[in-house]
């Protein structure tokens, strides 16, 4: 280790060092049990024990009406304003939402389907389903507002028949409301016009008494609410088959919050307060990001904008004018702040003056993108936030694995949370795949036992399909590296592997500021190539022919950038021989691309097939050649 004049340790030599010193929240350093088996099997524990657990959601409420009835809860934006519900407020208005439901005579044996996104009427709805033990079913907007996606939607409304689907504003899911699938079931919305046939205003369901033998009746059911209840039925992306309903416990998601509360001390320490667009019917955005509020009492306002397109201004002022303490991205979120704030030092003093936590998930963020982060906060913070990632699926609740100490880096996913044991089976060279055991694991998929049983190995470990390695093989308590999808990895003609996950990292960080994302090809080629999704800043140069961006100083660029990436590729294996930019971004419509931003892999190279062809063409205008 070397250091700099003044003392301070050079960041260039050591960047876990480095950031250790520089951070300013309460953290916990890793501590890992480890047992190596004699098949080269091996299993990690947290060293810290888990912490008490609520016995459901609702818990969380009274806490917090309680102790601090007066604090805003969550807000979203109301044209120029904002409207609030305070704790106080909230858990009255989650109560006579229940009551509503109750008077409906929905119980634990039907299911509430949520048609629309994030907003505070649907979130009294889930919480009040959740205090009574209902289970909710969100289901991702674009099922709804996307013709072409409608057989999905139609598929999960089939399979869970539920009694009662929400959507926010009748006439703008009309056309999905309308469905034959839809038929007999009593429809809610918060804006009720255009859309014939019945629809009951959400002010019926808040405007019920919880009083006498309606409270009474609330509280019967509510105490009838324990770990074991189903509290979701969170149904994954469906990226290979149809999607598979996930059972969600009351367990799972409070184990999992006083799980990153034991991870992530300084939660506890104030309020945490966030800004959050991230989907509710994904697992990071619907309980992981809404429950760490929920469980911490802190304040949730909701983002209405996403990191694409018009979406981003949506959100970059709703994120100045209610900064939080914690931000959560995907990298594609966090590249589009850092270039947003780069020549506004008032932006960036507010974004990143006040941050505790820095967290991204849903892909590598590029290392360019976390040195910009980590030097607009030390400039604005006097100091590092966390800055983090994990691992999860919605089959757990989700963390399984987090970074809870200063690192430095990107692409650490981190190590076992409190209560959490990670099951590392050889793949190959320094590679596992990883399974995972746990109290925030599903017990299984919603009416599909075989699905289930294949879901577990003989010992009762999730097997997730992930590949990961340690950042030292010497030291397991530095954390793992999240390696790609074992099914993603493929064989060349020549019968030569190619583990497509981790040559997508590399060269993602080799083409920083030139490809938002891109897929690795050439199963059963002679050679990799790649199919390249520019970056916004580049997405509209050149010219377009059938699906291909063609620009010579684009190409330029890219070239050079693959030559890089191939420098030290010893074998056929690494070196990458061809690449083409697509002129099309992801299809949310054609599922290339699911709710949280991750590619669709094969989706996307069957929908594109001509493309590919053209990619290993050799007489192609629009290959790039490195």
């Amino acid at each position: 280790m070397t250091e700099s004049t003044d003392g301070a340790v050079d960041r260039a030599t050591d960047r876990s060092l480095w950031a250790r010193q520089n951070t300013v929240v309460e953290y916990l350093p890793h501590r890992i049990e480890r047992d190596d088996r004699q098949d080269g099997t091996i299993l990690l524990r947290s060293g810290y024990p888990l912490g008490e657990v609520v016995d459901s959601t609702g818990r969380w409420l009274h806490r917090w009406a309680d102790e601090a009835p007066g604090r805003v809860a969550v807000a979203e934006r109301d044209g120029d304003a904002w409207r609030e519900l305070t704790y106080g407020e909230l858990l009255e208005q989650v109560r006579a939402v229940a009551a509503g439901l109750l008077a409906r005579g929905l119980d634990g044996r039907d299911a509430i389907a949520i048609l629309s996104g994030n907003g505070i009427d649907h979130l009294l709805l889930s919480l009040a389903a959740q205090y009574v033990g209902i289970p909710i079913v969100p289901l991702a907007e674009q099922y709804s507002l996307i013709s072409g996606a409608h057989p999905r939607l139609t598929y999960i409304i089939d399979k869970v028949r539920p009694k009662l689907a929400f959507a926010e504003d009748a006439g703008r899911y009309a056309q999905a409301l309308s469905l034959p699938c839809l038929s007999g079931v009593e429809i809610v919305a918060s804006k009720t016009g255009g859309v014939p046939g019945a629809v009951t205003p959400f002010a019926d369901l808040l405007g019920h008494d919880c009083a006498g033998d309606a409270g009474a009746a609330i509280d019967a059911a509510h105490s009838r609410v324990g770990p074991d209840t189903l509290a979701k039925i969170m149904f994954t992306s469906g990226s290979s088959a149809d999607p598979k309903g996930v059972l969600t416990t009351q367990r799972m998601l409070c184990v999992n919050q006083a799980q990153l509360r034991g991870a992530l001390p300084f939660l506890g320490s104030r309020p945490p307060v966030v800004t959050d667009w991230l989907p509710w019917n994904h697992v990071f955005g619907g309980s992981h990001n809404v429950n760490m509020i929920l469980a911490n009492g802190g304040t949730l306002n909701i983002d209405l904008g996403k990191p694409a397109g018009p979406g981003f201004a949506t959100t970059l002022k709703n994120r100045t004018e209610r900064p939080g303490t914690l931000s959560f991205n995907v990298p594609a979120g966090f590249a589009m702040t850092v270039a947003a704030v780069a020549g506004d030092g008032e932006l960036r003093r507010t974004l990143f003056g006040d941050l505790d936590l820095i967290f991204y998930a849903g892909a590598s963020l590029p290392q360019n993108v976390w040195d910009r982060l980590e030097e607009y906060a030390l400039e604005t913070r006097g100091g590092l936030p966390l800055m983090i990632s994990s691992w999860g699926m919605t089959e757990t609740a989700p963390a399984c694995l987090i970074v809870h100490q200063p690192i430095g880096r990107s692409g650490v996913i981190g190590v076992p949370m409190p209560g959490v044991e990670a099951k590392l089976v050889p793949n190959d060279a320094g590679r596992f795949e990883l399974r995972v055991r746990g109290p925030n694991i599903m017990p299984g998929y919603y009416k599909d036992a075989e699905k289930t049983a294949q879901a577990f190995d003989t010992e009762g470990f999730l097997i997730t399909g992930d590949a990961v390695r340690f950042v030292d093989p010497r030291n397991a308590a530095l954390g793992l590296v999240y390696d790609g999808r074992v099914s993603e990895d493929f064989k060349l003609a020549t019968g030569t592997w190619v583990q497509a996950g981790t040559l997508r990292v590399d060269l993602l960080r080799h083409l920083a500021g030139l490809a938002q994302d891109l897929v690795v090809c050439g199963r059963d080629r002679d050679e990799i190539g790649v199919l390249i999704f520019p970056a916004p800043a580049r997405a509209l140069e050149g010219d377009v022919e059938d699906g291909a961006r063609i620009d010579p100083a684009l190409g330029r660029d890219i070239a050079e950038g693959l030559r890089a990436a191939n420098v030290g590729a010893t074998g056929s294996a690494r070196r990458i021989a061809r690449a083409l930019v697509l002129a099309e971004p992801p299809s949310v419509e054609g599922q290339e691309i699911t709710d949280k931003g991750s590619l669709n892999i094969n989706r996307i190279l069957a929908r594109r097939a001509g493309l590919l062809e053209r990619l290993y063409s050799d007489d192609d205008p629009a290959v790039i050649r490195p």
